[in-house]
């Protein structure tokens, strides 16, 4: 079941990230004068440490999972987000024909955006953060790794 301090955590952590990727897009491609493929690069990787973080400390804390594998997934995650962007725009384009700026729009950063953030939602709450069954890992605290789960936590299941 999803939470929804879960929900609002992932949203902020969003949030604040896609106004890192903006704002460095911006100021990379204007006053640092870098093309716009290099200064996309850059501002997503920004965003994406800003996302991870920003789920790693806030939302997902709870969790042990740290370090360059996870993060190595979570960008992953966010690539495959970024494709399934691509992937909406592309399809109403060119295959569809529906060519104005606004159905661009509609198609990339509406339909596009809303698919991707289910999919990053999901990819990290299962993949980076979780433990393999769609639910966040829980870190019981120290000494009790030895402990099986069901005396941690209680019964397991229905």
């Amino acid at each position: 079941m999803v939470s929804r301090r879960e929900l609002l955590g992932f949203a902020g952590a969003g949030l604040l990230a896609y106004a890192v990727d903006l704002g460095l897009f911006l100021w990379l491609r204007g006053p640092a004068g870098l093309g716009p493929l290099t200064a996309k690069v850059l501002s997503f990787a920004a965003g994406c440490t800003v996302a991870y973080l920003g789920n790693m400390f806030g939302t997902y804390r709870h969790t042990r999972t740290r370090g360059l594998r996870s993060y190595g997934v979570f960008l992953a995650v966010h690539l495959a987000g970024a494709l399934v962007q691509l992937l909406c725009l592309a399809v109403s384009h060119y295959g569809l024909g529906l060519t104005s700026q606004r159905a661009d729009t509609v198609s990339g950063a509406g339909v596009g955006m809303a698919l991707a953030t289910v999919l990053r939602f999901w990819g990290a709450r299962t993949l980076v953060f979780g433990d393999g069954g769609g639910a966040p890992a829980r870190d019981a605290g120290p000494g009790t790794a030895d402990v099986p789960e069901t005396v941690r936590y209680g019964p397991v299941g229905p």
